[in-house]
């Protein structure tokens, strides 16, 4: 049973993922306005992180650093966070996840939550892509089939995308999205190493709120007059889709590694496909779904390392990152 907990716990946070655009369909419907949404969710869950960072003091404890090839372990000192270290996490949540997220819930106003899912889950592949270019990564048969495999996969799930569940500009937001997020992971591969999970997440999601606050000031303010059902639904978001499902994603990664727990986070365009039939009656279109099962084998295969030799290199798809959308 015990054995079990790892992978169930990675399950569950797919799952938490999974609901978020179902609760942003929710909101819309009680009157939440996007910006608001966005503002009242990074700001509860980098309150919520904080407080319990406070409770547990633990959890601050970063990752002994990985040695660099050729390099020892020499690095930045393993104890409290540098300035520089700070400064990078807030400005990776205050630009490169404020962004991804805006994107995302914007999307979200014009497409069904399935469709959005889908082709937000392209970035795995998009990471991959990046990493080689950039020379990060080493391009492999196999990531070469994986490649083609997602490609033609997103071809299927953008061709079904002129019914009346989306719109161009909402696929163009969607897709926009995924390549913010791509970057966003890049970036945060570089800090994930050197820093507690937990504490990273909490300055991106500070970051993050501190932008949206700001907007909100220039803008003249976010609408909060929306009733205790809006209320509720943004609670769900900051709550179950983020703080739960950030800190059972870690929980889950420290008992089964990045791999698995990368192979079994693809559960999360299933369960937002599922709740969006039950709660919202969407349904993609067939060729949605066949083109969204070839993009999901391809990250399952991307995500696998050999057992010995061969692929070799950072591998940067199945590396944690500090928080997903």
């Amino acid at each position: 049973m015990l054995g079990l907990m790892g992978p169930l716990l990675c399950l569950v946070s797919a799952a938490c993922f999974g609901a978020m655009a179902i609760f942003g369909k929710l909101a819309y419907e009680a009157g939440v306005a996007p910006g608001a949404l966005l503002l009242v969710r990074f700001t509860l869950a980098a309150v919520l992180l904080a407080a319990l960072l406070l409770l547990r003091p633990a959890l601050r404890q970063p990752p002994a650093p990985a040695p660099a090839p050729g390099r020892g372990t020499a690095g930045e000192p393993v104890g409290r966070l540098s300035p520089t270290v700070v400064a990078a996490a807030v400005a990776l949540g205050a630009v490169g996840y404020a962004t991804q997220a805006g994107l995302y819930f914007a999307a979200l106003e014009r497409m069904d939550a399935a469709l959005l899912s889908l082709l937000l889950y392209t970035y795995p592949l998009l990471v991959t892509a990046t990493a080689v270019l950039l020379g990060r990564d080493r391009l492999t048969p196999r990531r070469c089939a994986a490649l083609a495999v997602a490609s033609g996969g997103t071809l299927l799930v953008l061709l079904g995308s002129g019914g009346a569940g989306s719109s161009p500009l909402g696929v163009l937001l969607a897709l926009g999205s995924a390549l913010t997020y791509t970057a966003y992971v890049l970036v945060a591969d570089t800090l994930v190493q050197r820093t507690a999970p937990v504490v990273l997440s909490a300055l991106v999601m500070a970051g993050a709120a501190a932008a949206l606050v700001v907007r909100a000031a220039v803008s003249g303010g976010a609408d909060l007059g929306f009733g205790r059902e809006g209320w509720w639904w943004l609670g769900c978001i900051a709550v179950v889709s983020t703080v739960v499902a950030v800190l059972a994603f870690f929980a889950g990664l420290r008992r089964t590694g990045p791999s698995t727990a990368a192979i079994l986070s693809t559960f999360e365009p299933v369960v937002t496909t599922a709740l969006a039939a039950l709660a919202l009656q969407e349904f993609p279109a067939p060729v949605q779904l066949a083109g969204g099962v070839l993009v999901l084998c391809a990250v399952a295969v991307l995500q696998v390392r050999p057992a010995r030799g061969g692929e070799r290199g950072h591998d940067l798809p199945a590396q944690p990152v500090p928080s997903r959308r």
